[in-house]
Protein backbone atom coordinates (compact mmCIF):
# COMPACT_ATOMS: atom_id res chain seq x y z
CA UNK A 1 0.00 0.00 0.00
CA UNK A 2 1.54 3.37 -1.00
CA UNK A 3 2.18 6.15 1.46
CA UNK A 4 2.21 9.83 0.56
CA UNK A 5 4.03 13.00 1.57
CA UNK A 6 2.26 16.36 1.35
CA UNK A 7 4.51 19.43 1.24
CA UNK A 8 3.53 23.09 1.81
CA UNK A 9 1.73 24.54 -1.22
CA UNK A 10 2.58 28.09 -2.35
CA UNK A 11 -0.94 28.71 -3.72
CA UNK A 12 -3.90 26.72 -5.02
CA UNK A 13 -5.74 27.94 -8.11
CA UNK A 14 -8.00 26.68 -10.88
CA UNK A 15 -11.15 24.65 -11.27
CA UNK A 16 -12.06 21.11 -10.31
CA UNK A 17 -14.96 18.88 -11.33
CA UNK A 18 -15.79 17.07 -8.11
CA UNK A 19 -16.35 13.28 -8.37
CA UNK A 20 -19.96 12.12 -8.34
CA UNK A 21 -21.83 11.85 -5.06
CA UNK A 22 -21.16 8.45 -3.54
CA UNK A 23 -24.48 8.18 -1.70
CA UNK A 24 -26.51 9.00 -4.80
CA UNK A 25 -24.39 6.71 -6.99
CA UNK A 26 -25.12 3.67 -4.79
CA UNK A 27 -28.84 4.43 -4.73
CA UNK A 28 -29.09 5.11 -8.47
CA UNK A 29 -27.59 1.69 -9.26
CA UNK A 30 -29.89 -0.09 -6.82
CA UNK A 31 -33.11 1.63 -7.89
CA UNK A 32 -32.16 1.29 -11.54
CA UNK A 33 -31.74 -2.42 -10.87
CA UNK A 34 -35.27 -2.61 -9.41
CA UNK A 35 -36.93 -0.53 -12.12
CA UNK A 36 -38.63 -1.77 -15.25
CA UNK A 37 -36.74 -0.76 -18.37
CA UNK A 38 -33.50 1.14 -18.86
CA UNK A 39 -31.87 3.64 -16.52
CA UNK A 40 -29.03 5.85 -17.72
CA UNK A 41 -26.69 7.35 -15.14
CA UNK A 42 -24.31 10.25 -15.82
CA UNK A 43 -21.58 11.33 -13.43
CA UNK A 44 -21.54 8.06 -11.47
CA UNK A 45 -18.70 7.92 -8.97
CA UNK A 46 -16.41 5.21 -10.30
CA UNK A 47 -14.66 4.60 -7.00
CA UNK A 48 -14.21 1.09 -5.70
CA UNK A 49 -17.13 1.37 -3.23
CA UNK A 50 -19.66 2.14 -5.96
CA UNK A 51 -18.19 -0.40 -8.39
CA UNK A 52 -18.77 -3.07 -5.74
CA UNK A 53 -22.44 -2.11 -5.67
CA UNK A 54 -22.60 -2.32 -9.48
CA UNK A 55 -21.13 -5.84 -9.35
CA UNK A 56 -23.54 -6.86 -6.59
CA UNK A 57 -26.56 -5.66 -8.59
CA UNK A 58 -25.29 -7.60 -11.62
CA UNK A 59 -24.96 -10.71 -9.45
CA UNK A 60 -28.60 -10.21 -8.40
CA UNK A 61 -29.82 -10.14 -11.99
CA UNK A 62 -29.69 -6.53 -13.16
CA UNK A 63 -27.68 -5.58 -16.24
CA UNK A 64 -25.06 -2.95 -15.37
CA UNK A 65 -22.94 -1.69 -18.27
CA UNK A 66 -20.36 1.10 -18.34
CA UNK A 67 -20.88 3.12 -21.53
CA UNK A 68 -18.32 5.90 -20.97
CA UNK A 69 -16.57 8.00 -18.37
CA UNK A 70 -19.03 8.10 -15.47
CA UNK A 71 -21.82 6.89 -17.78
CA UNK A 72 -23.68 3.69 -17.01
CA UNK A 73 -26.69 1.82 -18.36
CA UNK A 74 -28.78 -0.30 -15.99
CA UNK A 75 -31.57 -2.61 -17.14
CA UNK A 76 -33.67 -3.52 -14.13
CA UNK A 77 -35.62 -6.62 -13.16
CA UNK A 78 -38.63 -4.93 -11.59
CA UNK A 79 -39.60 -4.73 -7.92
CA UNK A 80 -39.40 -8.24 -6.46
CA UNK A 81 -37.38 -9.60 -9.37
CA UNK A 82 -33.90 -10.00 -7.86
CA UNK A 83 -32.42 -13.48 -8.15
CA UNK A 84 -30.32 -15.41 -5.68
CA UNK A 85 -26.59 -14.72 -6.23
CA UNK A 86 -24.40 -17.67 -7.12
CA UNK A 87 -21.47 -16.46 -5.00
CA UNK A 88 -20.66 -14.32 -1.97
CA UNK A 89 -21.31 -10.59 -2.44
CA UNK A 90 -18.08 -8.76 -1.57
CA UNK A 91 -18.72 -5.08 -0.78
CA UNK A 92 -15.06 -4.22 -0.24
CA UNK A 93 -14.90 -1.14 2.02
CA UNK A 94 -18.46 0.06 1.42
CA UNK A 95 -20.64 0.35 4.50
CA UNK A 96 -23.32 2.15 2.50
CA UNK A 97 -23.44 -0.58 -0.12
CA UNK A 98 -23.62 -3.32 2.51
CA UNK A 99 -26.36 -1.77 4.65
CA UNK A 100 -28.56 -0.74 1.74
CA UNK A 101 -28.22 -4.15 0.11
CA UNK A 102 -29.47 -5.76 3.32
CA UNK A 103 -32.78 -3.98 2.71
CA UNK A 104 -33.00 -5.19 -0.89
CA UNK A 105 -32.05 -8.77 -0.03
CA UNK A 106 -34.38 -8.95 2.97
CA UNK A 107 -37.49 -8.53 0.79
CA UNK A 108 -36.70 -11.29 -1.74
CA UNK A 109 -37.02 -15.06 -1.22
CA UNK A 110 -33.33 -15.78 -1.54
CA UNK A 111 -30.20 -16.64 0.42
CA UNK A 112 -27.10 -14.47 0.19
CA UNK A 113 -23.81 -13.98 2.01
CA UNK A 114 -22.17 -10.55 2.34
CA UNK A 115 -18.55 -9.88 3.18
CA UNK A 116 -16.04 -7.06 2.80
CA UNK A 117 -12.46 -6.05 3.44
CA UNK A 118 -10.81 -6.03 6.87
CA UNK A 119 -12.12 -2.55 7.65
CA UNK A 120 -15.73 -3.30 6.69
CA UNK A 121 -15.70 -6.59 8.61
CA UNK A 122 -15.07 -4.59 11.79
CA UNK A 123 -18.09 -2.32 11.29
CA UNK A 124 -21.43 -3.17 12.94
CA UNK A 125 -24.49 -3.98 10.84
CA UNK A 126 -26.91 -4.69 13.70
CA UNK A 127 -28.74 -1.37 13.45
CA UNK A 128 -29.74 -2.15 9.87
CA UNK A 129 -30.65 -5.77 10.62
CA UNK A 130 -32.88 -5.01 13.63
CA UNK A 131 -35.82 -3.43 11.74
CA UNK A 132 -35.48 -5.94 8.89
CA UNK A 133 -35.87 -8.79 11.39
CA UNK A 134 -39.11 -7.18 12.58
CA UNK A 135 -40.32 -7.32 8.98
CA UNK A 136 -39.52 -11.05 8.73
CA UNK A 137 -36.00 -11.39 7.35
CA UNK A 138 -33.43 -13.66 9.02
CA UNK A 139 -29.71 -13.05 9.51
CA UNK A 140 -26.74 -15.00 10.75
CA UNK A 141 -23.63 -12.97 11.50
CA UNK A 142 -20.47 -12.72 13.54
CA UNK A 143 -20.67 -11.28 17.04
CA UNK A 144 -21.95 -7.72 17.07
CA UNK A 145 -23.67 -8.08 13.70
CA UNK A 146 -20.42 -7.99 11.79
CA UNK A 147 -19.58 -9.35 8.35
CA UNK A 148 -19.43 -11.93 6.94
CA UNK A 149 -23.17 -12.40 7.41
CA UNK A 150 -25.88 -14.48 5.78
CA UNK A 151 -29.30 -13.17 4.77
CA UNK A 152 -32.38 -15.33 4.32
CA UNK A 153 -34.90 -13.02 2.74
CA UNK A 154 -38.64 -13.38 2.25
CA UNK A 155 -41.06 -12.32 -0.45
CA UNK A 156 -43.73 -12.00 2.23
CA UNK A 157 -42.36 -9.37 4.62
CA UNK A 158 -44.77 -7.43 6.83
CA UNK A 159 -44.71 -3.61 6.81
CA UNK A 160 -43.52 -1.88 9.94
CA UNK A 161 -43.58 1.52 11.57
CA UNK A 162 -40.03 1.79 12.82
CA UNK A 163 -38.65 4.56 14.98
CA UNK A 164 -34.90 4.89 14.52
CA UNK A 165 -33.11 4.86 17.91
CA UNK A 166 -30.27 6.87 16.33
CA UNK A 167 -30.55 9.06 13.24
CA UNK A 168 -29.06 7.11 10.32
CA UNK A 169 -29.70 7.65 6.61
CA UNK A 170 -28.33 4.18 5.86
CA UNK A 171 -30.70 2.37 8.24
CA UNK A 172 -33.63 4.51 7.05
CA UNK A 173 -32.79 3.67 3.44
CA UNK A 174 -32.44 -0.06 4.15
CA UNK A 175 -35.95 -0.15 5.62
CA UNK A 176 -37.45 1.88 2.75
CA UNK A 177 -35.77 -0.34 0.15
CA UNK A 178 -37.19 -3.41 1.90
CA UNK A 179 -40.57 -1.69 1.88
CA UNK A 180 -40.59 -1.52 -1.91
CA UNK A 181 -41.32 -5.26 -2.13
CA UNK A 182 -43.59 -5.36 0.94
CA UNK A 183 -47.37 -5.00 0.80
CA UNK A 184 -48.95 -2.08 2.61
CA UNK A 185 -47.18 0.97 3.99
CA UNK A 186 -43.70 0.93 5.53
CA UNK A 187 -42.89 3.88 7.78
CA UNK A 188 -39.60 5.12 9.22
CA UNK A 189 -39.54 7.81 11.91
CA UNK A 190 -36.20 9.54 12.34
CA UNK A 191 -35.38 11.58 15.48
CA UNK A 192 -33.72 14.28 13.37
CA UNK A 193 -33.57 14.74 9.59
CA UNK A 194 -30.83 12.78 7.80
CA UNK A 195 -29.70 12.98 4.17
CA UNK A 196 -32.72 12.35 1.96
CA UNK A 197 -31.18 11.12 -1.30
CA UNK A 198 -33.23 7.92 -1.07
CA UNK A 199 -36.47 9.89 -0.84
CA UNK A 200 -35.58 12.07 -3.85
CA UNK A 201 -34.59 9.11 -6.01
CA UNK A 202 -37.52 6.93 -4.96
CA UNK A 203 -39.87 9.67 -6.14
CA UNK A 204 -37.82 10.13 -9.31
CA UNK A 205 -38.28 6.44 -10.16
CA UNK A 206 -42.03 6.55 -9.44
CA UNK A 207 -42.47 5.37 -5.85
CA UNK A 208 -45.30 6.75 -3.72
CA UNK A 209 -43.70 8.45 -0.72
CA UNK A 210 -45.05 10.76 1.98
CA UNK A 211 -42.79 12.84 4.23
CA UNK A 212 -44.06 14.81 7.24
CA UNK A 213 -42.44 16.56 10.18
CA UNK A 214 -42.66 14.79 13.52
CA UNK A 215 -41.12 16.48 16.55
CA UNK A 216 -37.56 17.43 15.63
CA UNK A 217 -37.44 14.74 12.97
CA UNK A 218 -39.50 13.32 10.13
CA UNK A 219 -41.95 10.51 9.34
CA UNK A 220 -41.35 8.86 5.95
CA UNK A 221 -44.00 6.46 4.63
CA UNK A 222 -43.61 4.33 1.50
CA UNK A 223 -46.39 2.42 -0.28
CA UNK A 224 -45.22 -1.04 -1.27
CA UNK A 225 -45.15 -2.73 -4.69
CA UNK A 226 -44.82 0.36 -6.87
CA UNK A 227 -44.02 0.08 -10.57
CA UNK A 228 -40.61 1.72 -10.73
CA UNK A 229 -39.67 2.93 -14.22
CA UNK A 230 -36.18 3.39 -15.62
CA UNK A 231 -35.02 7.01 -15.55
CA UNK A 232 -32.17 9.32 -16.51
CA UNK A 233 -30.11 10.19 -13.43
CA UNK A 234 -27.47 12.92 -13.37
CA UNK A 235 -25.30 12.54 -10.27
CA UNK A 236 -24.11 15.83 -8.72
CA UNK A 237 -20.61 16.21 -7.32
CA UNK A 238 -20.09 14.79 -3.84
CA UNK A 239 -20.01 17.51 -1.14
CA UNK A 240 -17.93 15.22 1.07
CA UNK A 241 -15.25 15.04 -1.64
CA UNK A 242 -15.54 18.76 -2.38
CA UNK A 243 -14.80 19.44 1.28
CA UNK A 244 -11.10 18.54 0.96
CA UNK A 245 -10.33 20.90 -1.92
CA UNK A 246 -12.46 23.60 -0.28
CA UNK A 247 -10.59 23.48 3.03
CA UNK A 248 -7.24 23.31 1.24
CA UNK A 249 -8.12 26.49 -0.69
CA UNK A 250 -9.20 28.22 2.53
CA UNK A 251 -6.01 27.35 4.41
CA UNK A 252 -3.37 28.09 1.76
CA UNK A 253 -2.98 31.90 1.59
CA UNK A 254 -3.73 33.57 -1.74
CA UNK A 255 -5.65 30.59 -3.12
CA UNK A 256 -8.76 30.72 -5.29
CA UNK A 257 -10.40 27.48 -6.41
CA UNK A 258 -13.74 26.86 -8.14
CA UNK A 259 -15.44 23.52 -7.53
CA UNK A 260 -17.98 22.63 -10.21
CA UNK A 261 -21.29 20.80 -9.90
CA UNK A 262 -21.28 20.37 -6.10
CA UNK A 263 -24.37 18.83 -4.55
CA UNK A 264 -25.69 21.15 -1.84
CA UNK A 265 -28.60 19.22 -0.40
CA UNK A 266 -29.53 21.13 2.79
CA UNK A 267 -29.19 17.88 4.73
CA UNK A 268 -25.61 17.49 3.45
CA UNK A 269 -24.17 21.04 3.38
CA UNK A 270 -23.45 21.41 7.08
CA UNK A 271 -19.69 21.75 6.55
CA UNK A 272 -20.05 24.68 4.16
CA UNK A 273 -22.44 26.46 6.54
CA UNK A 274 -19.97 25.87 9.36
CA UNK A 275 -17.00 27.15 7.37
CA UNK A 276 -18.90 30.34 6.46
CA UNK A 277 -19.63 30.88 10.16
CA UNK A 278 -15.89 30.52 10.75
CA UNK A 279 -15.19 33.31 8.26
CA UNK A 280 -14.70 31.35 5.01
CA UNK A 281 -15.11 33.21 1.71
CA UNK A 282 -17.32 30.86 -0.32
CA UNK A 283 -19.46 32.05 -3.24
CA UNK A 284 -22.17 30.08 -5.05
CA UNK A 285 -22.99 30.36 -8.76
CA UNK A 286 -24.85 28.39 -11.44
CA UNK A 287 -27.43 27.19 -8.90
CA UNK A 288 -29.81 24.53 -10.24
CA UNK A 289 -31.71 21.30 -9.40
CA UNK A 290 -30.96 17.70 -10.43
CA UNK A 291 -33.64 15.13 -9.47
CA UNK A 292 -34.71 17.52 -6.72
CA UNK A 293 -31.12 17.93 -5.47
CA UNK A 294 -29.74 21.51 -5.31
CA UNK A 295 -26.41 21.89 -7.13
CA UNK A 296 -24.03 24.84 -7.60
CA UNK A 297 -20.47 25.84 -8.42
CA UNK A 298 -18.46 27.01 -5.40
CA UNK A 299 -15.60 29.52 -5.54
CA UNK A 300 -13.38 29.48 -2.46
CA UNK A 301 -10.77 32.09 -1.55
CA UNK A 302 -7.99 31.76 1.02
CA UNK A 303 -9.43 32.96 4.34
CA UNK A 304 -8.49 33.48 7.96
CA UNK A 305 -10.83 31.31 10.01
CA UNK A 306 -11.98 31.71 13.60
CA UNK A 307 -12.96 29.01 16.05
CA UNK A 308 -16.64 28.42 16.82
CA UNK A 309 -18.88 25.99 18.67
CA UNK A 310 -20.47 23.78 16.03
CA UNK A 311 -24.16 23.07 16.84
CA UNK A 312 -24.43 19.36 17.77
CA UNK A 313 -27.73 19.07 15.88
CA UNK A 314 -25.83 19.84 12.68
CA UNK A 315 -23.89 16.56 12.88
CA UNK A 316 -26.12 14.48 10.53
CA UNK A 317 -25.63 17.05 7.75
CA UNK A 318 -21.83 16.82 7.92
CA UNK A 319 -20.99 13.54 9.63
CA UNK A 320 -18.31 12.57 7.07
CA UNK A 321 -16.71 16.02 7.12
CA UNK A 322 -15.57 16.23 10.74
CA UNK A 323 -12.02 15.03 10.02
CA UNK A 324 -11.41 17.81 7.47
CA UNK A 325 -13.26 20.33 9.67
CA UNK A 326 -10.79 19.47 12.44
CA UNK A 327 -7.94 20.38 10.08
CA UNK A 328 -9.62 23.72 9.31
CA UNK A 329 -10.09 24.26 13.06
CA UNK A 330 -6.38 23.61 13.64
CA UNK A 331 -5.54 26.63 11.48
CA UNK A 332 -8.27 28.87 12.90
CA UNK A 333 -7.89 31.52 15.56
CA UNK A 334 -9.27 30.33 18.90
CA UNK A 335 -11.05 27.16 19.91
CA UNK A 336 -13.47 25.06 17.88
CA UNK A 337 -15.77 22.62 19.68
CA UNK A 338 -17.44 19.75 17.80
CA UNK A 339 -20.03 17.58 19.56
CA UNK A 340 -22.86 15.28 18.55
CA UNK A 341 -20.69 13.13 16.29
CA UNK A 342 -20.51 9.84 18.21
CA UNK A 343 -21.30 8.08 14.89
CA UNK A 344 -17.68 8.77 13.92
CA UNK A 345 -16.58 6.07 16.36
CA UNK A 346 -17.95 3.33 14.05
CA UNK A 347 -17.00 4.62 10.60
CA UNK A 348 -14.17 3.11 8.52
CA UNK A 349 -12.10 3.80 11.62
CA UNK A 350 -12.72 5.47 14.97
CA UNK A 351 -12.41 8.83 13.28
CA UNK A 352 -12.52 10.84 16.50
CA UNK A 353 -9.52 8.96 17.86
CA UNK A 354 -7.59 8.93 14.58
CA UNK A 355 -8.00 12.68 14.07
CA UNK A 356 -7.11 13.48 17.68
CA UNK A 357 -4.00 11.31 17.59
CA UNK A 358 -2.87 12.72 14.25
CA UNK A 359 -3.32 16.36 15.26
CA UNK A 360 -1.59 15.82 18.60
CA UNK A 361 1.29 14.06 16.87
CA UNK A 362 1.76 17.13 14.67
CA UNK A 363 1.74 19.55 17.61
CA UNK A 364 -1.87 20.80 17.59
CA UNK A 365 -3.64 21.18 20.93
CA UNK A 366 -6.66 18.85 20.78
CA UNK A 367 -9.04 17.23 23.27
CA UNK A 368 -10.89 14.03 22.45
CA UNK A 369 -14.53 13.95 23.57
CA UNK A 370 -16.85 10.92 23.62
CA UNK A 371 -18.83 12.47 20.74
CA UNK A 372 -16.40 14.88 19.15
CA UNK A 373 -13.32 17.07 19.49
CA UNK A 374 -12.11 20.37 20.87
CA UNK A 375 -9.34 21.89 18.72
CA UNK A 376 -7.36 24.97 19.72
CA UNK A 377 -6.24 26.59 16.50
CA UNK A 378 -2.84 28.05 15.73
CA UNK A 379 -4.25 31.13 13.99
CA UNK A 380 -2.03 30.59 10.98
CA UNK A 381 0.30 28.05 9.40
CA UNK A 382 0.17 24.60 10.92
CA UNK A 383 2.99 22.89 12.84
CA UNK A 384 4.67 19.85 11.31
CA UNK A 385 6.59 16.95 12.82
CA UNK A 386 9.38 15.81 10.47
CA UNK A 387 9.91 12.08 10.52
CA UNK A 388 6.47 11.30 11.96
CA UNK A 389 4.08 9.13 9.94
CA UNK A 390 0.36 9.75 10.43
CA UNK A 391 -1.63 6.53 10.80
CA UNK A 392 -4.79 6.44 8.69
CA UNK A 393 -6.23 3.07 9.88
CA UNK A 394 -7.14 2.35 6.23
CA UNK A 395 -9.59 5.28 6.29
CA UNK A 396 -9.80 7.36 3.10
CA UNK A 397 -11.12 10.49 4.83
CA UNK A 398 -8.37 10.45 7.45
CA UNK A 399 -5.76 10.13 4.70
CA UNK A 400 -7.16 13.00 2.62
CA UNK A 401 -7.57 15.23 5.67
CA UNK A 402 -3.93 14.99 6.70
CA UNK A 403 -2.73 15.42 3.12
CA UNK A 404 -4.67 18.71 3.11
CA UNK A 405 -3.07 19.55 6.46
CA UNK A 406 0.36 19.19 4.86
CA UNK A 407 -0.52 21.74 2.17
CA UNK A 408 -0.93 24.44 4.85
CA UNK A 409 1.79 23.26 7.25
CA UNK A 410 5.27 24.65 7.91
CA UNK A 411 6.81 21.37 6.81
CA UNK A 412 5.99 18.11 5.07
CA UNK A 413 3.38 15.70 6.47
CA UNK A 414 3.50 11.98 5.64
CA UNK A 415 0.61 9.51 5.88
CA UNK A 416 1.02 5.75 6.00
CA UNK A 417 -1.62 4.57 3.49
CA UNK A 418 -3.44 6.30 0.64
CA UNK A 419 -4.66 3.46 -1.59
CA UNK A 420 -8.06 3.52 0.13
CA UNK A 421 -8.68 7.09 -1.13
CA UNK A 422 -9.87 5.56 -4.41
CA UNK A 423 -12.97 4.20 -2.64
CA UNK A 424 -14.48 7.71 -2.68
CA UNK A 425 -12.19 10.09 -4.64
CA UNK A 426 -10.38 8.37 -7.53
CA UNK A 427 -7.48 10.50 -8.72
CA UNK A 428 -7.41 12.65 -5.59
CA UNK A 429 -3.64 13.18 -5.61
CA UNK A 430 -3.53 14.14 -9.30
CA UNK A 431 -6.54 16.45 -8.87
CA UNK A 432 -5.01 18.29 -5.93
CA UNK A 433 -1.59 18.54 -7.59
CA UNK A 434 -3.36 20.00 -10.60
CA UNK A 435 -4.51 22.86 -8.36
CA UNK A 436 -0.98 23.46 -7.05
CA UNK A 437 -0.57 20.96 -4.21
CA UNK A 438 2.73 19.10 -3.78
CA UNK A 439 1.83 15.51 -2.90
CA UNK A 440 4.26 12.70 -3.65
CA UNK A 441 3.51 8.99 -3.59
CA UNK A 442 6.00 6.41 -2.40
CA UNK A 443 5.88 2.72 -1.63
CA UNK A 444 5.74 1.87 2.07
CA UNK A 445 8.97 0.40 3.26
Amino acid sequence: MPKAISRPAPRLAGGLAVPGDKSISHRALMLGGLAVGETTIEGLLEGEDVLRTARAMAALGAQTTRTGDGRWRVVGVGVGGLREPEDVLDLGNSGTGARLLLGLLASHPLFAVLTGDASLRRRPMERAMAPLRLMGARFLSREGGRLPLAVTGSGDLVPVEYRLPVASAQVKSAVLLAGLNTGGETTVIEPEPTRDHSEHLLRHFGAELRVASEGNGRRISLTGWPELRGQRVVVPGDPSSAAFAAVAALLVPGSQVTLHNVGLNPLRDGLFRTLVEMGAKIRRSQERLLQGEPVADLTIDGSQLRGIEVPPERAPSMIDEYPILAVAAAAATGRTTMRGAAELRVKESDRIRQVAQGLAQLGVEVEELPDGLVVRGTGGSLPAAPGRLIETAMDHRIAMSFLVYGMAARGAVAVDEVGFIDTSFPGFVAAMNGLGARIELAETA
